[in-house]
């Protein structure tokens, strides 16, 4: 029965594409999607999905358990990782100019069970993702408000029973909160994944706002929260280890994997790709680009937060906030920054749900999941059954878990996916070399190597039940696989 279990699927030469090309008719007499991207919007949804979670939420996390001040160097090492994964997704993605990211270059490559593997590994990263982020939102929204009744001479509170999921994990325990769910984090996926349904145009639109809104916040709060910065606060810079990945080398090592969930940005940016009036151009701009901008500002913006107040304080949801309580005189900047972080990460739901609902279409349309999966809409142009899907999926998910456990498996679907493209480009360099590469992994071997060692080594890092969560959805995405999929998929069919 399981024959040709890493089949791959053949690549043709991609002709040059723009936005002339027809948006109905595919090969198969499909509606397809609508080139209607240019390299700003790929750039801006880089710059999107990337500066959000990792500034406003996921560095105080790290810093408070793991690094310390030296998670400045953990953001260094993630974004190592990354330019490496970035210049092979860059190749791909002007070679391949189709949705689906690292699933539909490793089908061309390592053949369709890897390509399962590497696509269900892609939906516990993005359909985790807009949840983890959708916690943080909830966060800083909750504060936001209350901030809001404060200046108004109001002593509001949100109800607790709403502002959180009902269990917490801690040290290796859960243990329960007493509320009910977390109703903001459910009504901002709700939200978002309406404007994802009724276009990618409004949707990229709409991200460029938001992503200029974040960026004048946290250059604001480099400009004026680095004028409060304590250098005491940064020492000792690497903490002693206190047992395990708390602090010291082996917690820099642990915080790099963690804030590693921040960089998913240019993962999401190849999604579009089939959307992209000149992928073969833009998608590497959308891409690099990106990558470059926020590594630098994330590595300025830990600088700062740690040096405002002592690492084992920001271990909130709303690290930034917290950081600034400290200074009364930065209460202004307290508020901006509430309202950035809301705009931010609203930016980064919006990219991650556009993300996995065009990955669960390119899977669909080759067979490997349900039909409808890969449906367009005929006025929107958008997978609109996809991302009805994915948004019910994924305000479950931020309802009701914590925002530790759902970080942190993200980051794990991420580096595998990462890894498997860099390899992915080796193996296509041998075995079709005729096929025209608009961008070129320089020094190939060397870089797609260490990209591919550098993420797997941070994966090492994980903690063992991050392992035992993954062995589980590995173990149901293959159950689907053999199944569904094997029976269904278009390329088998012939």
């Amino acid at each position: 029965m399981f024959k040709n279990l890493f089949v791959t699927k053949p690549v043709e030469p991609a002709g040059h594409v723009d936005a002339g090309e027809p948006v109905e008719g595919s090969l198969q007499g499909e509606m397809d999607l609508k080139r209607v991207l240019s390299a700003r919007h790929l750039l801006l949804l880089g710059v999107g999905a990337i500066i959000g979670a990792g500034i406003f939420v996921m560095t105080g996390q790290a810093a408070a358990n793991h690094a310390g001040p030296a998670v400045m160097l953990s953001f260094v090492l993630a974004g190592i990782a990354c330019a490496f994964a970035g210049l092979c997704y860059a190749e791909f993605a002007s070679m391949i100019p189709v949705s689906g990211s690292a699933y539909s270059y490793t089908y061309a490559t390592l053949g369709e069970l890897v390509a399962w593997f590497v696509g269900w590994t892609l939906v516990l990263e993005y359909l985790f993702a807009v949840s983890t982020v959708a916690v943080g939102w909830s966060a800083y929204a909750i504060s936001l408000l209350e901030s809001i009744a404060h200046a108004l001479g109001s002593g509001w509170r949100f109800p607790a029973l709403f502002a959180s999921a009902p269990i917490a994990y801690a040290n290796g325990q859960f243990t329960a909160t007493g509320a009910l769910f977390n109703l903001p984090a459910v009504l901002i996926v709700a939200a978002v994944g309406y404007l994802c349904y009724v276009g990618i145009r409004q949707s990229a639109n709409a991200n460029a706002i938001i992503v200029a809104i974040k960026v004048v916040v946290i250059l604001a709060l480099i400009g004026f929260g680095s004028q409060y910065v304590n250098p005491d606060n940064w020492s000792p810079f690497i903490p002693a280890n206190e047992g395990g990945d708390r602090f010291g080398w082996p917690g820099v090592l642990r915080a790099a994997s963690i804030v590693f969930f921040a960089y998913i940005g240019f993962d999401a940016v190849s999604t579009a790709a089939q959307e992209a009036k000149n992928p073969q151009r833009d998608m590497p701009i959308g891409i690099l680009g990106s990558l470059v901008v926020c590594t630098i500002l994330y590595i300025v913006v830990s600088a700062v937060l740690t040096g405002l107040l002592p690492y084992p304080q920001l271990g909130t949801a709303k690290p930034v906030a917290t950081a600034l309580e400290a200074y009364k005189s930065l209460g202004w900047l307290k508020f901006a920054v509430e309202i950035g972080a809301v705009a931010g990460l609203t930016s980064v739901i919006l990219v991650m749900l556009m993300g996995q609902a065009r990955i669960f279409f390119a899977m669909s349309r080759d067979g490997l999941m349900p039909k409808f999966l890969g449906a367009v809409h005929a006025k929107h142009h958008t997978p609109h059954k996809a991302t009805m899907l994915v948004t019910l999926v994924a305000l479950t998910l931020a309802a009701f878990f914590p925002l530790s456990v759902l970080g942190d498996l993200v980051s794990m679907g991420t580096l595998i996916a990462f890894a498997t493209v860099c390899i992915g480009v080796l193996i296509l360099r041998r075995t079709r070399p005729d096929l025209p590469r608009a961008f070129r992994v320089p020094f190939a071997p060397v870089i797609c190597l260490l990209g591919a060692a550098s993420c797997l080594a941070l994966v090492g890092f994980m903690g063992w039940y991050n392992w035992a969560l993954l062995a589980l959805w590995t173990a149901v995405g293959f159950a689907i696989y053999f199944n569904y999929s094997y029976r269904h998929s278009k390329l088998r069919q012939g």
